[in-house]
């Protein structure tokens, strides 16, 4: 059996004084909450030495491999620092949290959060220590664990997370975040972005109930739209091409533009811009609503047909050349052109499917809401970048997919489903996603691009 290394004798020191100070703030928070004094002591021991333990096996699995020091050198808990800093600081950051929701939310400190608190820590050593056998996906292996954690963290505290109403409502919400990511990761893997996605599914959402209101017949309005959606996308491929380095500001005012060109349109004759009201057609409601049915099974049919259509696309891009050179295109567009692959072809391509899938998801979110709003989608411009960065498609290009978009679609939808069910507002989701973005971005942003390993 490998023996573990020895700890220097002011890293146990360390340790010993951190174990004694979170036990000394749980003995507290036990007391303040009127739990018996035996409950608390158990709960302190406990606490303390199930804190020795994996100090010593953290520090331990740090220390690991490390080149060895002179005499007169760092001492091996400094180095530990310098190269394991990012670890210990999210170890760090998860204690802060949550001894500040110990502090200000009432009646959090429990059982059940200390045994969260307890998944999500093993959580992250597992990340780092089984992380090094998963390099080629590594991303997703992280992904799965985060999405796992979250998910038996939020069954143990929320009562009905792991129920079967609330599993299919964030299977619906994340099936429309799934649906907009697709566009966003096809011009992420080109080393591209998309900012007009979140005003094409408000214009959708709005243009597609204006046309039904008029009189077209509702399967016809709803191809126009999606059509009109493409050609926004082929008109943000073709610029974003021409002015290369641009597309952050060629989207981001094609969306301005559509946006505003749908409120001065649905303006005419009413006082009401960023609103259309009309009757939805029954089989647009049962698309995308709780309570809509597949074939007499009791989910809504969106769930399905994202279902499909993330298989469609992630087979695609392994499997066809399509995929193949899309990926060439992202690695070396040099190399790439330089053996006839038509950069623009594919460039306009991404972009039109794009604004295909952009238009879909605000078709289907007219479904599930029964009403035009404009701003449906302005969620979607941050949630979109953060699906396909928590996922680990590079913002670079030339690395990822579509299925690590769909492991970011999930861990963000649990995420959100989850603070909801503690009680956090909508700004304190905002705050924590913010939180989440950071860390992830500089992680793949320290990373080389593929085109230095090849």
């Amino acid at each position: 059996m490998e023996k573990l290394p020895q700890l220097t004798l002011p890293a146990r020191i360390l340790g010993l004084a951190i174990a004694i100070v979170l036990t000394a703030i749980g003995f507290g928070f036990g007391l303040a909450q009127g739990l018996s004094v035996q409950v608390v002591i158990l709960a302190a021991i406990a606490t303390m030495a199930l804190f020795i333990w994996a100090w010593r096996f953290v520090i331990g699995q740090f220390l690991d491999g490390l080149p060895p020091t002179e005499a007169d050198g760092p001492s091996p808990l400094r180095t530990a620092w310098v190269q394991y800093r990012w670890p210990l600081a999210g170890l760090a950051l998860i204690l802060l949290a949550f001894l500040l929701l110990s502090l200000t939310v009432e009646g959090f400190f429990n059982i059940w959060n200390v045994i969260s608190l307890i998944i999500l820590l093993a959580i992250l050593i597992l990340t780092r220590t089984l992380g090094r056998q998963f390099q080629q996906n590594r991303s997703a292996f992280i992904g799965i664990m985060v999405l796992a954690g979250l998910f038996s963290v939020g069954s143990m505290n929320i009562e009905g997370f792991a129920s079967g109403n609330n599993i299919k409502s964030m299977l619906l919400f994340a099936s429309f975040l799934g649906l907009a990511s697709i566009g966003q990761t096809l011009v992420a893997l080109l080393g591209g972005l998309d900012l007009s996605i979140p005003f094409i599914i408000g214009a959708a959402n709005v243009g597609l109930l204006y046309l039904i209101s008029l009189g077209v017949p509702p399967w016809l309005a709803s191809i126009i739209v999606l059509v009109i959606g493409a050609l926004f996308g082929i008109v943000n491929g073709f610029l974003s091409y021409r002015l290369q380095g641009q597309a952050l500001i060629v989207t981001l005012g094609t969306g301005f533009a559509i946006s505003g060109g749908v409120q001065i349109v649905t303006s005419i004759g009413t006082a009401y811009s960023g609103n259309v009201f009309g009757t939805v057609p029954p089989w647009l409601s049962n698309l995308a609503a709780m309570n809509g049915s597949t074939f007499g099974l009791p989910f809504p049919p969106v769930i399905a047909i994202w279902a499909i259509i993330a298989l469609v696309l992630i087979l695609a891009l392994r499997l066809t050349v399509y995929g193949r050179f899309l990926y060439a295109l992202g690695v070396n567009r040099t190399s790439a052109s330089r053996v006839m692959i038509s950069e623009m072809r594919y460039w306009v391509t991404a972009y039109a499917l794009s604004g295909f899938f952009a238009a879909l998801t605000g078709g289907l979110l007219l479904g599930w809401s029964g009403g035009g709003f404009i701003g449906v989608g302005d969620q979607y411009l941050f949630l979109t970048l953060a699906a396909i960065v928590v996922g680990g498609t590079s913002l670079l290009g030339g690395a990822g997919g579509y299925g690590f978009t769909v492991i970011g679609v999930l861990v963000l939808q649990v995420l959100s489903s989850f603070l909801v069910g503690i009680g956090l507002d909508f700004k304190w989701q905002q705050f924590i996603f913010g939180l989440l973005i950071l860390p992830m971005v500089a992680l793949y942003a320290r990373s080389p691009h593929i085109r230095t390993q090849i």
